[in-house]
């Protein structure tokens, strides 16, 4: 007799194999919410002394195995600069955090507004949103704290960004796609930061453990949506899906590993600097390996073809599915 899942995470690992079991993964995300959720100004004691944020505090110090840390340019610096920059990063990345989770929230709304009366989606997306809301407080809090000119996204790709809200309306299934184009890079990198002991100031760990556990539910959500209704999609629709994929997942992947243009201004790091620590084999890969599960999953959910699979080498995200095509996408 098989063994059953025992923990939330491996019961949504399970396929979507019809609406009922769909349904069934929703109201266990439902309940999870209920049960464990987080905010924003209860749940992290900001004034706490031991979490008061200092851009001199050498915590903020980028260790010699990150791409950037590991330069001789960057070790060349006196400590409380090496300590900036680190906080400028992990600043910037919570920034781009809160812009792309206000886009989510308003596309997430869009999608609720049209659902019919007893959709258990509609429950689900209200407890997204609610928790989405919590993640920009604490994030921009953070940020607030830093007292740094943080900006975010590049001003073009913000603008271009506000077209995002209106996707639902035309195609849901490729909004779901942004979801985890946004969702599931950000997801890798901080799961990779805590797990290599990177993280060592005490609000930074607290912010990212928070995000992480609520952020699996979101993930798990846009995942399967997907699976349930990208079956039940013309050939036509499908086929557009599998190309806009690798863009947003390219885009999106390199917003969050690259270094933020402002710092790079503002602490003037050489140019050569950039190209030794973000344009070299590691760094490829690690943006191929931070958009694996999404690729995963387009590969079984069959919008992977050669056609497609060129705008996947062109983003330099290709690497190959380790997972097979499943029957119900055929």
């Amino acid at each position: 007799m098989t063994k059953p899942p025992s923990t939330l995470a491996e019961e949504l690992r399970e396929q979507v194999k019809d609406r009922r079991s769909y349904e069934g993964v929703i109201d266990r995300l439902n309940k999870a919410s209920v049960d464990k959720h987080w905010e924003a100004y209860a749940d992290i004691p900001w004034d706490d002394p031991d979490l008061r944020v200092d851009p001199a505090d050498p915590r903020w110090t980028l260790p010699p195995t990150d791409r950037l840390g590991g330069t001789e340019w960057y070790r060349s610096q006196p400590v409380e600069v090496q300590a900036r920059i680190g906080l400028w990063r992990v600043a910037t990345a919570m920034k781009i955090g809160l812009q792309f989770e206000n886009l989510l929230k308003r596309g997430l709304l869009t999608y609720a507004y049209k659902l019919p009366n007893g959709r258990p989606e509609f429950r689900y997306v209200y407890h997204e949103t609610t928790e989405e809301c919590h993640h920009g407080m604490m994030f921009q809090e953070f940020v607030n704290r830093t007292g740094m000119p943080i900006r975010g996204m590049p001003r073009a790709l913000s603008a271009v960004a506000q077209l995002v809200p209106i996707i639902p309306r035309l195609n849901t299934e490729l909004f779901f796609v942004f979801v985890l184009g946004g969702e599931d890079p950000i997801d890798y990198v901080q799961r990779k930061h805590l797990k290599d002991g990177h993280i060592r100031h005490p609000l930074e760990e607290t912010i990212l453990k928070i995000h992480i556990a609520e952020e699996a539910r979101h993930i798990s959500f846009a995942r399967h949506y997907l699976k349930h209704h990208v079956p039940t999609m013309t050939r036509v629709r499908r086929t557009a899906l599998g190309l806009f994929t690798p863009v947003i997942l390219g885009v999106m992947a390199r917003i969050m590993l690259s270094p933020p243009g402002p710092m790079v201004r503002h602490f003037k790091i050489p140019k050569d600097v950039i190209r030794e620590a973000y344009k070299n084999e590691v760094a490829r890969t690690e943006l191929r390996d931070c958009v694996g599960k999404v690729r995963d999953l387009a590969a079984e959910l069959g919008l992977i073809n050669n056609v497609s699979k060129r705008i996947w080498y062109t983003f330099g995200i290709w690497d190959t599915p380790r997972v097979r095509r499943s029957a119900t996408s055929r």
